[in-house]
């Protein structure tokens, strides 16, 4: 399984075997040659790329009050997670069938 992650995971892949990628690390801090900043710049964006789908995701979840504030326990994180996900993606369906429910 691979895991995108984000700059402040870096280091993460190594001690994982590969399995969390995070975006590349500047190997030059200064005055990098100008082959250098277009690769990592296309780097970085293909990793971002990748990545943004995940955000939206999470930050839909965040939308809903009982995820955002979340004084609860633990335990029971999953299954709200599961049912606010459930409710997204019907609401989602059914905005893009063109009827409301």
């Amino acid at each position: 399984m691979e895991i995108l992650a984000d700059a402040g995971y870096q280091g993460l892949g190594a001690q994982t075997g590969g399995r969390v990628v995070t975006p590349p690390h500047r190997k030059f801090k200064k005055n990098p040659p100008e082959w250098y900043e277009e690769m990592h710049e296309r780097q970085r964006k293909a990793h971002s790329s990748r990545r943004i789908r995940v955000e939206h995701g999470i930050g839909h979840l965040k939308n809903w009050r009982s995820l955002a504030r979340h004084h609860g326990r633990r335990e029971h994180m999953s299954d709200i997670i599961q049912s606010v996900a459930g409710l997204l993606s019907h609401q989602q369906a059914a905005t893009a069938s063109g009827t409301r429910t």
